[in-house]
């Protein structure tokens, strides 16, 4: 059994009502939704959420919203992995529903590909691998600021060189969000990500994540143009 998980929680601050802004005719979470539909081998599709609007809207494009977050997991602090586990638990204890395999999709991913999700569903097959989640390249030297405001190379390698090519190719968790794991192991680590995780690239295009209003600017404008970018590149 497949389950996929759509967060929304009602309380945005980066972007106002994100989840139910409109974005290219349609209200953000709908794409997602409508990206687990297309993929086609998920038996549920369930959106967790506190908010009465995001049900509704999530409701009318074809998702499921058997509960309401509880108030406690809905706030700025809470963590996504403690709402899912609530789920499971409420899913498990109130309807009998034990999926085998939890896919999470992000809401603030509209530029997000059936094949990303594919692509991590053929990765699943393979029994030994117990999670997976969409990465996009980036530059590979990575730097923090200490309290000094001074920069800090943390994943220096062994012989410096100012060359990129020379360096190991680095990766961030991309925009397309896409995290599936096998309910066993998320129910004993109690996260998507861990240091067995299997990685999917995806292109920078496709990796924008709607946290800021530039961004959501710039995504719909990449979405407008996606034919371009895939025809070109």
């Amino acid at each position: 059994k497949n389950l996929a998980v759509i967060c929304a929680r009602a309380g945005s601050k980066g972007i106002p009502n994100k989840n139910i802004r409109i974005f290219h005719d349609k209200p953000l979470i709908a794409h997602t939704i409508l990206h687990a539909k297309k993929f086609g081998l998920f038996d549920r599709i369930i959106v967790d959420t506190d908010g009465y609007e995001i049900a509704k809207i999530a409701k009318k494009y074809g998702a499921e919203v058997p509960f309401l977050r509880l108030a406690d997991l809905a706030t700025d602090t809470a963590q996504i992995n403690d709402a899912i586990l609530m789920l499971l638990k409420r899913l498990r204890e109130e309807q009998n529903y034990h999926p085998d395999i939890i896919t999470l999709l992000q809401p603030p991913s509209p530029l997000r590909e059936i094949e990303d999700i594919r692509r991590c569903y053929e990765v699943m097959k393979d029994p030994k691998v117990k999670s997976v989640c969409t990465v996009c390249e980036t530059h590979p030297r990575f730097y923090q600021m200490n309290k000094k405001g001074e920069l800090l190379l943390v994943n220096q390698p062994k012989k410096e060189n100012a060359n990129r090519q020379a360096w190991p190719k680095g990766y961030i968790l991309n925009g397309c969000m896409v995290y599936m794991i096998r309910t066993k192991e998320f129910l004993k680590t109690k996260k998507f990500v861990d240091e067995n995780t299997h990685g999917v690239i995806c292109p920078r295009w496709r990796s924008i994540d709607l946290d800021h209003p530039e961004d959501w600017v710039m995504a719909e404008l990449v979405y407008a143009n996606k034919n371009k970018i895939e025809q070109k590149f």
